[in-house]
């Protein structure tokens, strides 16, 4: 299993700690009942940390998932940041149990970055989107434009953005990772077909959430 790198300062802290409480517990009754849930809490932190590897679908024009979670909302809002108008967002709620790392929906170009401050409110609620903590990549394609906001949710206070502007990304490509809980929200063009529902459950780089046009000259992304 590959893990985060990000992770490793959490996954060391916590291996150290088993192994102490370990050690503590031939000579103390107190760290002896403390190994369960010490070891468990290690456990979590490695099973939060894990980045699998993913089978990227080779299939022409599909917009796919930026993250593992559930899909929660599927609107039509404006943005003013990247679109500067309508689009639609579509919001993937990650729980704590969920592979946090984000990949990229599409190919394209690197053109917008931004980091926004804010609270930590629930990451499934609406404003969440507008209030919290947050980071955005804008990229174009071909046949259009589209944004990945990784959102900071209750428990989440550090938000990893790999991506720099001027940057080419693959679909499919790592482009960061949230700590702890939180929320990803897609914007894409009106004008591209959406395949997933509310309620969906999304695995990032796999599943399919909207379809890029055809553009007569230039087809769409591989």
């Amino acid at each position: 299993m590959r893990f985060a790198r990000e992770g490793r300062p959490f996954m060391l802290i916590a291996a150290a700690a088993t192994a102490a409480t370990m050690a503590m517990a031939v000579h103390s009754p107190i760290a002896a009942w403390a190994i369960a849930p010490v070891t468990a809490l290690a456990l979590l932190v490695f099973y939060f940390f894990r980045d699998p590897d993913r089978q990227i679908p080779e299939e022409q024009g599909l917009v796919l998932a930026p993250g593992d979670g559930k899909v929660i909302e599927i609107v039509e809002v404006e943005e003013p940041s990247f679109f500067e108008g309508p689009c639609r967002r579509i919001s993937i709620f990650l729980s704590i149990f969920n592979v946090h790392v984000q990949r990229a929906p599409a190919s394209g170009s690197v053109v917008h970055r931004a980091y926004k401050p804010g609270g930590f409110a629930v990451a499934w609620h609406p404003k969440a989107s507008e209030e919290n903590e947050q980071s955005s990549v804008g990229v174009v394609t071909d046949s259009g434009r589209f944004l990945v906001r990784q959102i900071a949710g209750l428990i989440a206070r550090r938000i990893i953005t790999y991506p720099e502007e001027g940057q080419t990304l693959e679909r499919g490509e790592r482009i960061g990772l949230i700590r702890f809980g939180s929320r990803v929200d897609l914007f894409i063009p009106l004008e591209w077909p959406v395949e997933c529902a509310v309620g969906d459950r999304a695995v990032g780089g796999t599943t399919v959430m909207a379809r890029q046009p055809v553009v007569p000259g230039h087809g769409v992304e591989p």
